[in-house]
């Protein structure tokens, strides 16, 4: 069996983080989230795989190169223009020889999942329930076979969806040769799934576990349940004087100083300096080369490579990017006084705790305060004392 993975696209909706990354390379339990679902199936039996790459194909590359270090065999497939899904399938034509799963690089499935698709007939279609079905393919299943896919519906037939994960013969190849352009100018995978569901042909599998990274906001979730499957690993320093209490792995070079108290899951990355007498609650990543200072308390949080929160911070349940700087005494709110949803730019994140999220090399003077639901670029300054609310672009300068 081989693996066609679709990691071309940009991630529009994950903006500002995918300004220099692609989605499929943001960090989930500090590696990529690609990584997770390439290993999920690697640990199936599979190894042999096709990337299908296009913006920030060299950043993939560099990565992963030709997957030795995961002990697999990756081939590439370039998307030059991102035209759509079909398109991106038609990249992998002459790169596999036989059946094959395809997968969306940006979610998160289990092995056993993968094991069950690569047993079904072709082609096959893995299928998920949620309670927001109008965000995704609606599916209706009879008898096994899918007999309706309808995209995005204001008013869904049903709750189970596409989930993005199939099992496919070559014949997948003449399919989207026949797609045209839809009404949003994309060649789409899912009208060549219509010939077989047309035909008759296009079996479901149901899988047990499905989390899609749409949204940065659903980054939080994916991160809390990859880190809660790891055993604790400490091979940086830890002082005398530190309270750690549930899973926590310090990367090799961490210091972690005395008086700081880490509730687990979390994850600490290479040769970052935590503490003295910090506090990081569960269910937060640190990346490499952080400084998580003084008083400083992190809270359910995905921190990336490089980032100094150093002096009587809080940070709850945000995103930040890399290279940020936060000035002493800098705080984000996660909570609205009426308790009701946070919005992101006018978005429902479905969550009624949810911070910032904050591009890369965003800096910060001290005492700023950041609202709840706050979305900055990547560059953007600010001024000593700045109140900061809503969504702020690139390189903004607020003196």
């Amino acid at each position: 069996m081989e693996c066609v993975v679709l990691a071309a696209g940009e991630g529009k909706r994950m903006r500002p983080l995918t300004a220099k990354r692609p989605k499929v390379m943001l960090p989930l339990a500090n590696r990529p989230m690609m990584e997770h679902l390439v290993c999920a199936a690697r640990d199936t039996g599979i190894t042999d795989f096709v990337f299908v790459v296009g913006y920030g194909e060299r950043e993939i590359r560099k990565y992963f190169g030709d997957g030795s270090g995961l002990g697999i065999h990756i081939k590439y497939a370039p998307q030059r223009q991102q035209h759509g899904t079909a398109d991106a399938v038609r990249s992998a034509r002459d790169l596999v020889s036989g059946p094959f799963l395809l997968l969306n690089g940006d979610m998160i499935l289990k092995n056993t999942d993968i094991a069950d698709l690569c047993k079904c007939r072709t082609p096959c279609m893995g299928t998920s329930t949620t309670d927001h079905p109008g965000d995704y393919g609606t599916v209706i299943v009879e008898n096994g076979l899918v007999t309706s896919l309808e995209e995005k519906s204001k008013y869904p037939k049903s709750n189970l969806i596409n989930a993005g994960a199939y099992l496919f013969s070559p014949d997948i190849f003449d399919a989207v040769d026949r797609v045209r352009v839809s009404s949003r100018g994309e060649l789409e995978l899912t009208d060549a799934l219509f010939e077989f569901i047309a035909e008759k042909e296009l079996s479901a599998h149901q899988l047990s576990y499905w989390m899609d990274v749409g949204n940065p906001w659903d980054m939080l979730d994916a991160n809390l349940m990859l880190m809660s499957t790891l055993p604790s690993e400490l091979k940086g320093t830890v002082e005398e004087g530190v309270s750690l209490r549930g899973v926590v792995i310090v990367g090799e070079g961490s210091v972690v100083k005395s008086g700081t108290c880490i509730e687990g899951p979390c994850i600490i990355g290479k040769n970052c300096r935590i503490g003295p007498h910090a506090y990081i609650r569960g269910a937060t990543s640190i990346g490499d080369d952080c400084h998580i200072g003084h008083c400083t308390e992190l809270k359910n949080s995905i921190v990336m490579k490089g980032t100094k929160i150093p002096h009587f911070n809080y940070i709850g349940d945000s995103i930040i990017g890399t290279g940020c700087n936060f000035g002493a005494g800098t705080k984000i709110a996660n909570l609205r006084h009426d308790h009701t949803n946070v919005r992101v730019c006018g978005k429902d994140t479905r969550r009624k705790k949810f911070g910032a999220i904050i591009g890369d090399g965003v800096q910060f003077g001290i005492n700023c305060s950041i609202n709840v639901g706050t979305m900055i670029g990547s560059n953007a300054q600010f001024a000593p004392s700045s109140y900061i609310a809503g969504c702020i672009g690139e390189n903004a300068v607020i003196r």
